[in-house]
């Protein structure tokens, strides 16, 4: 799972959620859908950049998610969805650079340097 952007996994639970919604007209499986997308995405920023920043991604995600909702009655469904979707994915990108991780001195990792 390191090898996969923890955008990548935000990104396909919230749009993949709201289309299961629209699909299937159960909130339960689209909520399902969803988290699991959250969690990966919280998984993967954890490997790559360490227990706070991931939790700092959680709680991006909530907010997505949550504020998608009275977005979409301004601005329509899947805008609003999309919206959130992008706001998401790069707080997810930022989060998950692996500058200061655990104690690593930034700069050093991939140069071979200690």
């Amino acid at each position: 799972m390191r090898g996969v952007a923890p955008a990548l996994f935000t990104s396909a639970g919230l749009i993949a959620g709201f289309a299961v919604t629209r699909m299937q007209r159960h909130r339960s499986w689209s909520g399902l859908v969803a988290g699991a997308g959250g969690l990966a995405g919280v998984e993967s920023c954890r490997r790559r950049s360490g227990l706070g920043r991931a939790m700092l991604l959680g709680v991006a995600y909530a907010a997505g998610l949550a504020g998608s909702h009275p977005l979409a009655r301004r601005i329509g469904a899947w805008p609003a969805v999309l919206t959130a979707t992008a706001g998401v994915a790069t707080t997810a990108r930022i989060l998950s650079r692996g500058d200061g991780r655990r104690g690593e001195p930034q700069g050093a990792r991939g140069t071979g340097r200690t």
